[in-house]
This record gives structure tokens, sequence and C-alpha cells, in this order.
């Protein structure tokens, strides 16, 4: 018996995606459709003439942008690695665009995959204090019009880092297995008007960021004294946290991952926008 011909090998393909969330509804689809992940399997689909169902790094919810969205998708076809850039991005909006293209060679101890390869994320916020709110950063920056202590924040911010149970900061929604979360890095900068919190970790908890900044906000104006925040952390009382903050400024900026892989990420450092 004759052996039957194999078929086209399958290939698996990396995007670096970025998106302005402001007018989506996140990026995991819906039935509405109108979300990142909707919108760029449409335009995959329109380019590749086939569906090509993605993978991502880790969701974002409504109104949150990416300067570094990770995805993969498995194909057979074979197009330019340029082409999974400039051919998707002509059927793209102007919100959304992919910024680079790697294809990934088969490793026999790990495939590479968007979330499990991951080893760490992080996340910006990017927040404008200043009396009157900016027209230019409507939907791309939260805003405090009272005073904030950047020192006194920094203080507080330091009993976060590490492991620890973050279910004082964890939506009601979350599905983690587990509150325990490792928490690697928490920075605050400032530049004139803008404050930068840089957030990373392995991974989070559904609203942890938003939840993290507003109660640091709540140090940083006042409200609350810097002895507070470890009260908080220890409590695992989400009612003591300070509400869910605006997700207007929260950026996931870089996924990190091996260098084996030789992934071309950019920097994600927003300061040199403002």
């Amino acid at each position: 018996m004759k052996a039957l011909p194999e078929g086209p090998e399958q290939k698996r393909i990396a995007l670096g995606v970025q998106y302005d969330g402001s007018s989506w509804s996140g990026y995991q689809k819906q039935p509405d459709r109108n979300t990142v992940q909707d919108r760029l399997e449409m335009a995959l689909a329109e380019f590749a003439r086939v569906a090509l169902p993605t993978t991502c790094a880790g969701r974002t919810d409504a109104g949150v942008h990416a300067l570094e969205q990770v995805i993969h998708f498995d194909t057979s076809l074979s197009r330019p690695i340029n082409a999974w850039v400039r051919g998707v991005n002509a059927f793209l909006p102007d919100s959304i665009v992919v910024r680079w293209a790697k294809e990934l060679a088969p490793d026999p101890e790990h495939e590479f995959h968007a979330r499990f390869s991951a080893h760490s994320r992080t996340y910006h916020y990017v927040l404008y204090n200043n009396a009157n709110r900016s027209a230019l950063l409507a939907g791309r920056a939260g805003w405090v019009f009272r005073p904030i202590d950047v020192a006194l924040m920094r203080e507080a911010a330091q009993c976060l880092v590490g492991t620890h149970d973050f279910s004082a900061f964890r939506s009601s929604q979350c599905q983690a297995k587990s509150p325990v979360k490792q928490l690697r890095d928490l920075r605050i900068e400032r530049r004139g008007d803008v404050i930068i919190f840089t957030i990373t970790a392995a991974a989070f908890l559904h609203h942890m960021v938003r939840n993290l900044v507003g109660s640091l906000v709540y140090v940083g104006i006042g409200r609350q004294p810097v002895a507070w925040m470890r009260e908080v952390l220890e409590s695992g009382d989400r009612d003591m946290a300070a509400p869910t903050f605006m997700p207007d400024g929260l950026y996931l900026a870089k996924v990190g991952y091996d260098p084996k892989w030789g992934l071309p990420q950019e920097d994600s450092s927003p300061l040199g926008w403002f």
C-alpha cells in the first residue's frame, strides 16, 4: 500500500500587536464582535483567505491598551515573514497594528506558546496629575486632580513586592485558581504632570493592577496613611482597598519570554511620549 502524501507542514507564527483599547470591548472575542481579537482574526482571514484562530499572552479589559500584546497561530501557508505584518495591517483599523512577526522553529522540548511560554508580564499605568483634565490624554491616561505625593506612594508600595495573597486587590469575577502571586517589581516615576506605574509579575489577578494603583493613589493624595497599604494587603478583604481605578491609563507593556525564541520585541517604555 502506498503511503499517503504528507500535508503541508504546519508553522507557528507569533505576532507583536499594539492597540488603543478605547473603542474596543476588551481583547477576548465576544458575541458583539467588537473586540481586538475579533478584529484581528477578521484581518488575518481576509489576508490569508482562511480562518486562523489565535492565542494571546494575556487578555485585556475594555478600554485597556497594549504597547505589545503577543499572539500566535498555526498555519500551513507559506508567506514572507514581513507579509504577515504589512498584509494583515492593510485590513486593520488605525487603532490596531501588527508591529512584528516571527516564525517559530519547532522545539522538541517545548513548543512556543504565547501564553504558557511567557515568564512575566509588565504593565504600565499612565496617570495625569493636574488640576484640569487633558483633552489630548482622554482615554489614554487616568486623571487625578488632587496633588499626589509620589514619595509616599513609593514607600507604601514596598510591602507589595514579593509573594503575597492579593485577594484584597482581586475582582469578584476573577477566575484565577489562586490569589497568591509574586509581584517582582513595582516602580513609580514622575515626569512633569505624568506619573507612570510599572508593575511586573509572572501573572496577575483580574483588575489587580488597577486596584493596586487606586489604593496607591489613596495614599498619594493623603486619604490614607502609608501603613494602610500593608493592612489592606494582609486583610485579604477587597472592601478595604480603594475602588477599581479607571482603565484609560492601563497598558500591557511587555510579555517576557526566553531569549531562545528570538522574538523581535520592542522597547516598552512610554516615558518618551511626554
